[in-house]
């Protein structure tokens, strides 16, 4: 393992520090270099729309898009050069993609001749999708945003990533992500990584992305990409949408597999879609999800089919639904309580029915438990991690190893934040202590049991919603996040479904509304979030303005 950054392959990733006087990284790995290829003629920024002639429409939906492509009005290869080019425009200031998959091109053109040939891929047929940089794929650096993962090149496809190329969609790029999915630091800003510096809102460049899928929820915001992959441990699929305006699904833990996945829970992570609309999401979701004999979680399967997910969207999914308003999760903004009183009247115009003032109260160190269990399994689950890489300088790392690397390259590692969440993770013992059995048993049950299963029995309810969280605060790089609320905690803890979607903005800042449910209740959850999107309005495009 590289001990510093000097000398090595390491050193051409980081190579310059620019912009505003907050140290941003600019991240560039050399054999996959952001392409130089000049801006598109008429795409221009904000209000104004790209040219139309071709298909291509500034925030375009997947039914448009293959419409066009059906009709000879667009191909993939001219919608992947638009992407390209958004970037290029787009990134310096955003920083949410941290590469191009080489292969992107080429990707792109080899499904324009099977359609030129009568072969439709799939339900993604020619569709970019960006990657959070936690997902290996065969010719690109998986890098958790980290110097120490640099060079970690697998060859492999992470089961997801297969699903995805199966379905026909073309694999943009790697997305920036707050380093180690956010589980280094307790004073970390979300969406800085080592690799990739700071993302940036992409409503407010002064604002936080949320994370940890920061780039993925920026990126899809400001039409870098059609779609995205993030992951979730807990909140950083749905805070980075929430954030940024979009939509974003948590699903059931082991509906989609995690293998070739940088972990940190394997009681809680899960990778998701995130989408501008709720139908891309759940197309998104319906491709990439599916078993994996590498990954037990996966071993139980819904009684619903995947195939029949995108039967759920529509306008009248509200009708006849019981939703519980959990008010526990609420208040710690008045002008975000405002936008979920207007939700809960939008519900009800659209035939649900809202059971008012649902409280749940967690008990004594709940948090704290729920905390303990992702040290201990963060530790035993990322050395089994990097034990199982091919490279054998990576493959004989462990989280020792990653804390001793950070150290000796504090400077580009820690600038901002220290790794204070690898050391206590360190000190943990093994899965077989005690102390983790007692911790997972206790937080699962009061997530689970006497949580969300009780408050759902209890009222009859088919689903629960609550403000997803604040809008984003100012990056602040010195002092971290300014986290003061949120929803996210209960459905991460106990591996439940989770789908934020627009609710409004405060002062021009979004917000999402989490609906949340059962294990498995994907299905009547989609159909309540299709039918809140239709009502509320759905995404909202960032306005900027034109160059």
């Amino acid at each position: 393992m590289p001990k510093t950054i000097s000398g090595s392959s390491v050193d051409t990733i980081v190579a310059t520090r620019v912009g505003t006087g907050v140290g941003t990284i600019v991240a560039r790995i050399a054999s996959i270099r952001l392409s130089g290829i000049a801006l598109l003629a008429g795409l221009l920024l904000g209000g104004v729309a790209m040219a139309a002639e071709d298909g291509y429409a500034e925030w375009p939906a997947v039914a448009e898009l293959h419409t066009a492509m059906r009709e000879g009005e667009l191909t993939s290869a001219v919608l992947v050069e638009r992407q390209i080019a958004r970037i290029e425009l787009l990134n310096p200031e955003l920083n949410a993609v941290i590469a191009i998959d080489p292969t992107a091109r080429a990707q792109a053109r080899a499904l324009d001749a099977r359609l030129a040939a009568g072969d439709w891929a799939g339900p993604l047929h020619g569709i970019p999708v960006l990657l959070k940089d936690n997902i290996e794929t065969r010719d690109q650096p998986t890098t958790a945003g980290s110097l120490a993962l640099a060079d970690n090149v697998t060859g492999r496809d992470a089961p997801l990533v297969a699903r995805l190329r199966a379905a026909g969609a073309v694999i943009l790029g790697k997305a920036n992500l707050s380093e180690w999915a956010n589980f280094r630091s307790e004073r970390s800003s979300s969406g800085w990584s080592g690799v990739g510096g700071q993302t940036r809102n992409a409503y407010d460049p002064t604002r936080s992305p949320c994370g940890s899928s920061s780039g993925s929820g920026v990126a899809v915001a400001a039409g870098m990409t059609v779609l995205a992959v993030g992951t979730e441990t807990n909140g950083s699929i749905v805070c980075p949408s929430s954030a940024n305006g979009i939509v974003g699904i948590k699903p059931t833990v082991g509906l989609v597999s995690r293998t070739h996945i940088v972990p940190i829970s394997h009681s809680q992570d899960t990778a998701g879609p995130m989408a501008r609309s709720v139908h891309d999401a759940v197309v998104l979701l319906a491709a990439m999800a599916g078993p994996d004999e590498a990954d037990p979680a996966t071993a139980e399967r819904p009684a619903w089919s995947l195939d029949h997910l995108p039967a759920h969207l529509g306008a009248g999914g509200l009708e006849g639904k019981r939703i519980g308003a959990l008010r526990s999760s609420a208040g710690f903004h008045s002008e975000v309580d405002e936008l979920l009183e207007a939700a809960i009247v939008k519900m009800r115009e659209g035939g649900a029915e809202i059971i008012d003032e649902i409280e749940w109260q967690a008990p004594d160190d709940f948090f704290g438990k729920a905390y303990d269990v992702l040290l201990y399994e963060f530790k035993h689950d990322l050395n089994t991690y990097l034990a199982g890489l091919p490279d054998p300088d990576l493959s004989t790392m462990t989280l020792a190893d990653l804390i001793e690397f950070n150290r000796d390259n504090a400077a580009v590692e820690m600038p901002w934040f220290d790794q204070e969440i690898f050391e206590q993770a360190q000190a943990k013992g093994p899965l077989d202590d005690e102390a983790y059995r007692e911790a997972l048993s206790a937080a699962q049950k009061a997530a689970r049991a006497d949580g969300i299963d009780k408050l759902l029995a209890e009222h009859g309810l088919d689903a629960l919603i609550a403000p997803t969280g604040s809008a984003a605060w100012t990056i602040d790089l010195i002092n971290g996040d300014h986290f003061i609320g949120g929803s996210s905690s209960l459905a991460a803890i106990s591996g439940y479904p989770n789908i934020t979607v627009p609710m409004g903005q405060v002062h021009g800042m979004p917000v999402g509304l989490s609906i949340f449910g059962a294990k498995f209740s994907e299905p009547a959850l989609i159909e309540i979030a299709s039918g809140f999107e239709h009502a509320a309005g759905g995404f909202r495009p960032p306005v900027t303005e034109a160059p």
